[in-house]
């Protein structure tokens, strides 16, 4: 093979590789959403479940009675922990996408860096506004 071809062939394994890395961050996010709104029903369901002391809670192929409060910490931990891993995730995807951008020649998204207003920015705005 040709210098040329051999370029052409490296570039494009950069660029495949780069692709595919950022579609399985995609997957992986929406398999942690999926978890997250799981504990979300579970959280739900525990709210709005008779006062009983136990609850049965399913871990993996068998269920176990548990207190119905270190039930609810356990899941509150484990989304607190979804909702991490889904941020970290977020901010490595757009880097990960930016890289792929730069690979192929395109300009960096326009907006894609943007973040929300904080609680304290949003109230500042909203008396700005008042006045």
């Amino acid at each position: 093979m040709d210098e040329g071809a051999q370029r052409i062939l490296q570039y494009l394994t950069e660029v495949e590789v780069a692709a595919e890395d950022i579609l399985s961050d995609k997957q992986q996010l929406v398999d942690l959403d999926s978890r997250r709104n799981r504990n979300r029903e579970a959280l739900s369901a525990l709210r709005n479940s008779s006062s009983e002391d136990n609850v049965k809670v399913c871990f993996g192929n068998m269920f176990i009675k548990f207190p119905q409060e270190s039930t609810r910490s356990m899941i509150l931990k484990d989304h607190e922990q979804l909702d991490k891993e889904i941020s970290d995730l977020r901010k490595r995807l757009k880097a990960k996408v930016n890289r792929l951008n730069d690979l192929q020649g395109k300009p960096e998204l326009r907006g894609y860096n943007l973040s929300p207003l904080s609680s304290d920015e949003i109230k500042a705005i909203n008396s700005l506004l008042k006045k």
